[in-house]
């Protein structure tokens, strides 16, 4: 299992802060092997292609309490 690195973006979310520039940052510092893990309470869809244009894939799911997790890798989508 691959070491993971969470970023929950639910607080700012709520606060009506961008949480995008932290989280290119702990995207930019993932170290090889390592996930980035994306709380959130919407599913970030724009998220995706910008992060896809990095190298990197992802494997999205809903917790049964409404939130979204996104596990992002480096890799291929074939993975």
């Amino acid at each position: 299992m691959a070491a993971q690195r969470t970023v929950d973006v639910r607080e700012d979310i709520r606060r009506g802060q961008e949480p995008f520039d932290r989280i290119m940052c702990a995207a930019a510092d993932l170290g090889e092997g390592e996930e980035l893990v994306i709380v959130n309470v919407f599913e970030p869809v724009p998220l995706y292609s910008v992060l896809a244009q990095r190298g990197f894939v992802h494997e999205t799911t809903r917790t049964p309490e409404g939130e979204w997790r996104v596990t992002f890798r480096r890799g291929t989508p074939d993975r």
